[in-house]
């Protein structure tokens, strides 16, 4: 039997609201993550590794950074037909632009009536995590489902956060009730504590999601989500599978990061999934060549640490440092750098990520932060330090105490 035709959907029109100031110049798709990567990098890095190499990216909010990174990083060879292509929002089907993400597929139908594919995968564009499609892909023919949701285990108090799954005990390859981001539901059997999270990961038969789709379209009372809406018409109709992903055995990972995934929609996810990458051990490992995450090309120079003498002593631990760093005299730990930041002596960050190019200055502080591309922080200033403070600067500080800046911002003593 040979390999079916597989079309990759990436699903990267979110504003992600819950991510400002973050998101206020860029799709969620497009926020730089782990040093050197952008979340979308993550979606892409595992379908190619996958084998899927004709993929389409739907785009619509502030899109111009997160086309731009597509356009100089993911450039496939043209010879056999291999592309990962950003679609705008083209108002194909009426004056308006998407109404959710069931709608931006519909909008964009002709894409896959071009491609004809015999199987359709979907995917959203702001998860961390490695997946073998392919597998899923395997699972889903072999069900004989129709549409098959990839779920994980969570824990029950974010139930109000994911699409929930009712699996059949008598067929556990079959979902029997999804219920979108419920208040109060039961826990699992074997685990009260815990709910089946929908991934946002799809694989679909392609001329049964079409039919979906256009049924959807049709019907004034949708919101036109795919898990809202699709999900549960695939259910109702006896034909949506389950795929778990703890089955999904991915190369090179271990018995501590093999089902590693985290939703990153607020700020303290964000930051907790980058806290995750610098444990001696990590609980999800970036280095792991045998399934490569893949990004743009790095024009930085190495880093650099400069000056070694008493008190005075550049250095970093417990902390990523990605290439185009210079830490000259000053003291980092447990920190994520981004390529061109710049700290100057005497000054200390710690338990922070630092976006590209943050210059912090002589004997200023920066502890428990997120700071946006190109800030600036002067010297002897102090942020994350005093939480009023940082309030009052009209800086972000989240429920755990996390104090976020934005993009260009200068922060004076």
């Amino acid at each position: 039997m040979s390999a079916p035709k597989v079309l990759a959907i990436v699903l990267a029109g979110g504003e992600g609201k819950r991510l400002m100031p973050l998101t206020a110049s860029r799709a969620k798709p497009a926020v730089p993550f782990g040093g050197t990567y952008r979340l979308i990098d993550f979606a892409l890095s595992n379908l190619v590794n996958s084998g899927y190499l004709h993929v389409v990216v739907l785009t619509q909010y502030k899109s111009h950074s997160l086309d731009r990174h597509i356009a100089r990083t993911w450039r496939m060879s043209p010879l056999l037909g291999n592309y990962v292509a950003p679609v705008p929002a083209q108002q194909r089907r009426g004056p308006h632009w998407y109404l959710g993400s069931a709608d931006a597929i519909y909008q964009t139908v002709n894409i896959i009536e071009d491609e004809s594919p015999d199987i359709v995968v979907i995917v959203g564009a702001d998860h961390v995590y490695r997946m073998d499609f392919s597998q899923m892909v395997d699972a889903h023919i072999e069900s004989g489902a129709e549409f098959s949701v990839a779920g994980i285990r969570q824990p029950i108090s974010l139930a109000d956060q994911f699409g929930v799954i009712d699996v059949d005990p008598a067929s556990p390859d079959r979902i029997r009730a999804f219920l979108e981001k419920p208040k109060d539901p039961a826990g699992l059997p074997d685990s009260p504590g815990e709910i089946l999270a929908s991934m946002g990961n799809y694989v679909a038969n392609a001329d049964a999601l079409l039919e979906a789709l256009t049924a959807d379209a049709d019907n004034p009372s949708s919101k036109h989500d795919m898990g809202g809406d699709i999900v549960p018409y695939f259910v109702d109709k006896g034909t949506c599978g389950f795929y778990d992903f703890i089955r999904n055995d991915v190369p090179g990972s271990t018995d501590r990061d093999r089902d590693y995934w985290r939703d990153v929609g607020t700020l303290d996810m964000y930051f907790d999934a980058h806290m995750d990458l610098i444990a001696v051990q990590p609980v999800f490992n970036v280095y792991n060549d045998k399934w490569p995450l893949h990004q743009g090309l790095v024009t930085h120079p190495p880093a650099k640490f400069i000056h070694s003498e008493e008190g005075r002593l550049g250095h970093a631990a417990d902390s990523i440092v990605s290439p185009g760093v210079i830490v000259s005299g000053a003291t980092v730990t447990g920190s994520v750098l981004s390529p061109g930041v710049r700290l100057h002596s005497w000054s200390t960050v710690s338990d922070s990520v630092l976006l590209d190019g943050v210059q912090v200055n002589r004997h200023a502080q920066v502890h428990r932060a997120i700071l946006d591309k190109n800030v600036v922080v002067q010297e002897g200033a102090r942020v994350g330090i005093d939480r009023e403070a940082d309030l009052a600067r009209g800086f972000t500080v989240t429920e755990t105490g996390i104090t976020v800046v934005a993009k260009g911002t200068v922060v004076d003593r």
